[in-house]
């Protein structure tokens, strides 16, 4: 990999996860959901302007990509539920290190 540049094609690995995951909402809906278990209605109220629609695209596109699980119960009106999957808890560290790094950042421009 040193000697050749890597191809950032949409067969190049890391292409793949920054289309999944690089996109407005996606990252703040993966925070919203590390705590646990949360309905629809939590998520909208959690993120500060996201649609419904918006945030339906965006769970779909998770659910799609194996990263959550969404849980429907039987009832009316239907109670829905999305928690990360096991794949889906393997980006908490990225997403600390990410939210360390945006506090770190927003501090050292505060203290300017």
């Amino acid at each position: 990999m040193a000697d050749q540049p890597m191809l950032m094609d949409e067969t190049c690995l890391l292409h793949q996860a920054v289309m999944l995951l690089a996109d407005k909402w996606t990252l703040l809906v993966l925070l919203a959901l590390l705590p646990g278990v949360k309905r629809t209605s939590d998520l909208l109220r959690q993120i500060d302007g996201i649609s419904p629609k918006m945030l339906t695209q965006t769970l779909k596109k998770l659910e799609a990509a194996g990263i959550i699980a969404r849980q429907v119960y039987p009832m009316v009106p239907p109670k829905v539920e999305y928690r990360l999957t096991e794949t889906g808890q393997e980006l908490e560290e990225v997403l600390a290190r990410l939210y360390d790094w945006s506090v770190k950042r927003t501090q050292l421009h505060d203290a300017r």
